[in-house]
C-alpha cells in the first residue's frame, strides 16, 4: 500500500497506543501462570499476533475480545511445537528458551531478515549445553532442553536475550545465574522484564550486572493492563516539533520505558543542533533522523544496534532523507545530519520497516510526499493512518 500525504498540520487529542514492550511481556508471564488471567491492552498488530500465535503453539488456550486477551495459563509439554514468529524479533529472542524448558524438540519459523538478525548469544548458550540446532534461511530448529547453569550473556547486542531467559530460568528444577559481561544497552527493556516478573510473583536477585534467579518458582495469575507505548507516541508528539498541536493522552509521567526520554530529545532536536546518544533507546533513531533533518541537523551517536531491526535503519533513512534533500553523513556508530528538507521528486520506501514509514509520514506532512510500503506499520501500529487522519492529517492510500 501507498499513502500520499499533503502538507499539513496535525491537531487534536489522542491516546496513545498500548505499549508493545509490556503487552509482549505481560501475554508471556500470563501464559506461565498456571490458572486464568487476563490482559488488556492487545491490538491487532502483526507483532501481538505473532506472540499469540506462540502461546498457543504451546498448548495454552486464550481468547481475544477487542483489545482483551483472556488465558487459561500453564504450557503443556509438547513433542515438536512449532512456533512461528513471523517479523518479531522480541517474539522470537523472548520465546527459545521459553520453548526449551517445555520441549525437547521445536521448530520456530521467520522471515528470512527475522532469522538473519542475530541468535549467536543463544548459540554459545546451546554449544555449552549440548543443545542441537539448525538456523535455515526462514526457521531455527532445535533439539535439547534448558539446564540450570550461569549464562555469560553480552549486554550490547539485544537485551531481548536477557528477558529470554528471565522469564524462563525461575521455571527450572535448579538455581541459575546471568552475568552480562559487557556494559548493558537498552537497560530499559530489563527493567520492564523485571518489573513484570515481580508482578507476577517472580523473585530476581540483582546485583550489579549479575542476575540470581531461584529455580521452582511458580507465575501467579493476574488480570492487568499495559500502559499507553512510548516509542509510537514518540511519533504522534513529533508532530509538536513541526508545528502542531498534538496532546498525548494515557502516557505514565512515571514509567521506566527507556524512550519515553524521546521529549527531552525533541526539546533539544527543536532548539539546538544536539549531539544524542541512542545506544540505550534504538527505537527511537528513525524519528530522531526525521526530527533533525527538519530542524537544525544533529548528530546522533549509538547507533551501531539500528542496522539490525527491522531493516538497516541507518542506511534505510539515509537513502530516503537524502530524496528529501537532506544532507547526511554516515559512519559505523554515528550520522551527521544537516538541517533543511524539501519534496521529494520520487516516491519514497518504507523498507518493510514500520518505523522507517511513520518517520517519514511525519516529514512528508511538511512537504508532501508518497511513500511505498505503509503496510508496514501493521507490525506494531495497524491504525497508525487512521490515527494522523482524526488529527487533520490529509493523506490519500493507494492500495
Amino acid at each position: 500500500m501507498n499513502v500520499r500525504l499533503q502538507k499539513s498540520k496535525a491537531k487534536g487529542t489522542i491516546y496513545a497506543p498500548p505499549s508493545k514492550s509490556y503487552a509482549h511481556r505481560l501475554l508471556i508471564a500470563s501464559m506461565l501462570a498456571q490458572g486464568k488471567g487476563q490482559v488488556d491492552g492487545i491490538t491487532d498488530s502483526l507483532d501481538m499476533k505473532a506472540t499469540l500465535n506462540c502461546i498457543s503453539a504451546l498448548g495454552v488456550e486464550y481468547e481475544k475480545k477487542e483489545n482483551t486477551v483472556f488465558i487459561n495459563g500453564g504450557p503443556r509439554r509438547h513433542q515438536k511445537p512449532i512456533l512461528n514468529c513471523h517479523e518479531s524479533g522480541s517474539t522470537l529472542r523472548f520465546f527459545i528458551p521459553i520453548a526449551l524448558v517445555f520441549s525437547t524438540e521445536c521448530r520456530f519459523l521467520g522471515t528470512e531478515r527475522l532469522m538473519s538478525r542475530g541468535l549467536d548469544v543463544y548459540f554459545d548458550i546451546f554449544k555449552e549445553q549440548g543443545i542441537e540446532y539448525t538456523l535455515n534461511k526462514d526457521s531455527l530448529e532445535i533439539k535439547g532442553q534448558l539446564k540450570p547453569s550461569t549464562f555469560k550473556v553480552r549486554g550490547d547486542i539485544s537485551s531481548q536475550f536477557i528477558t529470554g531467559l528471565l522469564f524462563a530460568l525461575p521455571l527450572l528444577n535448579g538455581d541459575s545465574k546471568i552475568e552480562i559481561t559487557t556494559p548493558l544497552e537498552s537497560k530499559a527493556y530489563v527493567d520492564i522484564t523485571l518489573e513484570v516478573l515481580k508482578t507476577y510473583g517472580i523473585e530476581i536477585e540483582r546485583q550489579q550486572s549479575t542476575f540470581l534467579i531461584k529455580g521452582n518458582q511458580k507465575y501467579k495469575s493476574l488480570c492487568v493492563s499495559a500502559e499507553g507505548d512510548a516509542s509510537n507516541s514518540a511519533f504522534l508528539d513529533a508532530f509538536n516539533v513541526i508545528g502542531g498541536d498534538v496532546s498525548v493522552l494515557g502516557l505514565n509521567e512515571s514509567t521506566i520505558q527507556g524512550d519515553y526520554v524521546y521529549k527531552k530529545l525533541f526539546e533539544q532536536l527543536k532548539n539546538t543542533t544536539p549531539t544524542i546518544d541512542l545506544s540505550d533507546c534504538p527505537d527511537l533513531g528513525p524519528i530522531t533522523f526525521a526530527l533533525a533533518s527538519s530542524c537544525n541537523g544533529a548528530t546522533i551517536t549509538g547507533i551501531r544496534r539500528l542496522r539490525i531491526k527491522e531493516s538497516d535503519r541507518v542506511e534505510a533513512m539515509a537513502t530516503e532523507l537524502r530524496k528529501l534533500g537532506c544532507e547526511i553523513d554516515t559512519l559505523e556508530n554515528s550520522v551527521v545530519i544537516k538541517g533543511g528538507i524539501r519534496e521529494p521528486s520520487e516516491i519514497l520506501k518504507g523498507h518493510n520497516d514500520h518505523r522507517i514509514v511513520m518517520a517519514l509520514s511525519v516529514l512528508c506532512t511538511i512537504v508532501g510526499g508518497e511513500i511505498e510500503g505503509c503496510e508496514a506499520v501493521n507490525k506494531s501500529y495497524p491504525h497508525f493512518f487512521e490515527d494522523l487522519e482524526t488529527l487533520g492529517i490529509f493523506l490519500e492510500r493507494k492500495i
